[in-house]
């Protein structure tokens, strides 16, 4: 049954575009704490914009890479095997910024709470890297031999495809990030938000898309035009947009944009999910690397359930805290006592 295989290529597809969205605004703000925010307070309103709903964003990276697992299992065997080192420092890195989030507050000293805004900061950055090189490279390809496994040593996956994609997410996280805020803060905060984004969106986005032009070229797709030259006009709204303080429309062209330069490079990729540098005939499929039709089918009944309750409860999050945030609502800082 071809279809499932390729239905759960599509889902997987839906999966990271998900987590990028919602992953990347709040991976952006954690890059922002040191290089954007001016003071302790204004630290404190970023920390909040993201506070209510970081961890649930984090469900749609363990989902993606679950149904990876579930349905592609020599996709994710070659894949997660052959990039061990950067992954494990994508965990690290995840694991620090979410204790940084629960231990800045409870910081006594000026140095201490110095330290957790640096660990989020890079552990937001290494995180949106690591992510993006991973998919770069799923999609461009790794030295995989016939049995699908990594050919050279440890760092033979480091290359430029993995510095663009990896570039290309930190810059896409940051935009996303400072469009978030826009719509999320008032004052000082919003106000340079939207200047900068108005200023840097454009370029920002140029790694992305240069990404998707690299995967389109490499596999000679034609079909992939079309949503690489909807990307392309939804950039230019969302720079226009921009420039004129349209925070909404700003906020969701950026959206359309990242689900049109997804939807090309998963369809210039197709049929491959994790192509060989070494020789094409050891290229992973979704029809050589894929599950069963029967766990493929069950996979589906369950999704079909499933899916539909995860959008439905992270949209009811958002909505009970959609108000703006801005410095005045933020309480002086105090130090708990330590009782002798």
């Amino acid at each position: 049954m071809d279809f499932l295989p390729t239905l759960w290529f599509i889902l997987i597809a839906v999966l990271w575009i998900g987590y990028l969205f919602l992953e990347g605004f709040d991976l952006g703000v954690g890059m922002l704490m040191k290089t954007f925010a001016k003071n302790d307070k204004q630290r404190r309103v970023l920390l909040n914009t993201v506070g209510p709903v970081w961890d649930g964003n984090e469900v749609w990276l363990l989902t993606a890479g679950g149904a990876t697992f579930a349905a592609f299992p020599y996709w994710y065997a070659s894949l997660f095997s052959a990039l061990y080192v950067p992954l494990v420092l994508v965990l690290i890195a995840l694991i620090f910024r979410a204790v940084s989030f629960e231990y800045r507050g409870k910081s006594r000293t000026e140095a201490a709470r110095n330290f957790w805004d640096w660990a989020i900061a890079l552990g937001s950055f290494v995180a949106a890297f690591g992510v993006g090189a991973m998919l770069a490279l799923s999609t461009t390809g790794l030295p995989l031999n016939a049995n699908g496994d990594r050919v050279g040593g440890a760092f033979s996956w480091f290359n430029m495809y993995a510095v663009l994609g990896g570039l290309g997410v930190v810059a896409f996280c940051l935009i996303h990030a400072l469009a978030f805020l826009t719509l999320k803060t008032d004052g000082d905060i919003r106000v340079r938000a939207g200047k900068l984004l108005a200023r840097w969106l454009p370029v920002a986005l140029l790694p992305l898309a240069g990404w998707a032009i690299a995967v389109v070229i490499l596999n000679a797709s034609g079909i992939a035009l079309i949503p690489l030259a909807l990307a392309v006009i939804v950039l230019l709204f969302a720079w226009k947009a921009a420039t004129k303080n349209r925070e909404v429309r700003t906020f969701i062209a950026l959206g359309v944009f990242l689900i049109a330069g997804v939807a090309t490079i998963f369809i210039a990729a197709y049929p491959n999910v994790l192509p060989s540098t070494i020789d094409a005939a050891y290229n992973l499929t979704v029809f050589n690397a894929s599950s069963t039709p029967y766990t493929l089918k069950l996979m589906s009944i369950v999704a079909a359930f499933g899916v539909p309750m995860v959008l439905a409860y992270q949209s009811w999050s958002y909505w009970v805290f959609r108000k703006r945030i801005k410095e005045s609502h933020i309480p002086e800082a105090h130090v708990v006592q330590s009782i002798v």
